[in-house]
C-alpha cells in the first residue's frame, strides 16, 4: 500500500508539495482504499467511473494497481480536474469538469460514489441514487456517511459541521444530510442489486460504510 501511494503521489509532480502531501496520506489512511483494492481481487474492475472524484488519486490508484482497466472522473472543483488530468498523463483515464448531481451517468462497469451523498441535499441524493440504478452499471460501490452508528455519527456531523464553517470545498454543500442506509439501498434493491453494507472506518472515529451493490 505505502509503495503504490508513493507511486500516485509523485504523478502529481505539478501539483504543490501540500496537495501531494495530502493525496500520499489520503492513500496510505484512509480505510477505502485497501477495501476497494480488496473488492477488485485477481479480477479487474473494468470501465470505473468515479463520480466526485476530487484529485482522482482514488482512481488512479485502481488503475496503477491493476484493478481497473479504464477510468473516468467527474468533479466540481476545475482546480482538483485539472490536477488529476495532468497527473494521468498517458494513463487510460480521464477527468471532467461536472456537477455529479445533475451529470449524466456514462456507461461503465463499476461507478463509484465516495464520499458524496452526505454532501448533498436530500432530493439531490435521491435523484442521483435513481440515475445510476437506471444507469445499470455492474457494480455500484458506495462510502457513506451511517447516521445511525451512535458516538461515531456525533463526531462525524461535528467534523462535518466544522469543515463547513471553516470552507474551502466546492463539494460540502450547504447542511449535513446524511441518509439512512435503508433508504440508500432501497433504491438499488428494486433495480435488482444485491446490496453489502459493511464497516469503512479502520483506525477513525468517523461513522463511514461501503455498500457493495451487485447484480
Amino acid at each position: 500500500m505505502t509503495d503504490l501511494a508513493a507511486v500516485v503521489a509523485d504523478r502529481y509532480r505539478d501539483a504543490s508539495r501540500t496537495a501531494r502531501g495530502f493525496i500520499r496520506g489520503k492513500l496510505r489512511g484512509d480505510p477505502v482504499v485497501p477495501a476497494l483494492l480488496a473488492l477488485g481481487g485477481a479480477h479487474s474492475l473494468g470501465h470505473v467511473l468515479d463520480l466526485g472524484c476530487g484529485r482522482g488519486q482514488l482512481a488512479l490508484a485502481l488503475l496503477l494497481s491493476g484493478r481497473a482497466d479504464r477510468v473516468t472522473g467527474l468533479d466540481l472543483d476545475t482546480g482538483k480536474i485539472a490536477a488529476a488530468q495532468a497527473a494521468a498523463g498517458d494513463l487510460p483515464a480521464r477527468f471532467d469538469v461536472a456537477d455529479v448531481a445533475a451529470a449524466p451517468i456514462a456507461p461503465c462497469d463499476t461507478l463509484m460514489l465516495i464520499d458524496v451523498l452526505l454532501q448533498l441535499a436530500p432530493p439531490s441524493q435521491d435523484a442521483l441514487l435513481a440515475r445510476i440504478a437506471a444507469a445499470a452499471p455492474a457494480r455500484i460501490l458506495i462510502r457513506a456517511f451511517d447516521p445511525e452508528r451512535g458516538w461515531r455519527s456525533s463526531l462525524g456531523f461535528a467534523m462535518e459541521r466544522a469543515r463547513r464553517v471553516l470552507g474551502g470545498d466546492l463539494g460540502l454543500r450547504g447542511a449535513v444530510a446524511p441518509r439512512p442506509l435503508r433508504e440508500i439501498a432501497a433504491p438499488l434493491e428494486a433495480a435488482g442489486y444485491a446490496v453489502a453494507v459493511t464497516p469503512c472506518w479502520t483506525g477513525t472515529p468517523l461513522p463511514n460504510v461501503l455498500l457493495v451493490a451487485q447484480r
